[in-house]
């Protein structure tokens, strides 16, 4: 009988490899990135004190009517932006991308490619 794979365990036990090199310092702050089905989530942590310091997803309200109509690639490019904005409001200009075990493609990528160009260094 075939047995199905777990993907998500799959892209767990990569997240957790990558985290094993990834830290978010006070100089360098950690960007992590959740992808569920239908939204995306983004968030900059400093891991020494364990708080996220700014976050944005496609639920937040500031965003929520910009992203009506647009493909999920779209939205992500926008949360990319506000997230990166948010940031650099805060003083933050240098971070680590964690890109959660994903793979640096769609909607990943359009993320981090916002966040760059929201003036984010990473």
């Amino acid at each position: 009988m075939f047995t199905r794979i777990d993907k998500n365990a799959v892209r767990k036990n990569r997240h957790w490899r990558q985290r094993k090199n990834i830290v978010g310092t006070p100089e360098r702050l950690r960007l992590n990135v959740y992808r569920s089905t239908s939204h995306i989530y983004a968030q900059i942590i400093n891991d020494e004190i364990g708080h996220t310091l700014c976050a944005a997803s496609t639920l937040d309200a500031a965003i929520k009517a910009e992203l009506v109509g647009k493909k999920k690639v779209e939205q992500s490019k926008i949360v990319g932006k506000l997230i990166g904005e948010r940031a650099l409001e805060q003083g933050i200009k240098q971070v680590v991308f964690d890109r959660g075990g994903y793979l640096y493609t769609g909607r990943v990528a359009a993320l981090a490619d916002g966040a760059r160009a929201a003036g984010l260094d990473f």
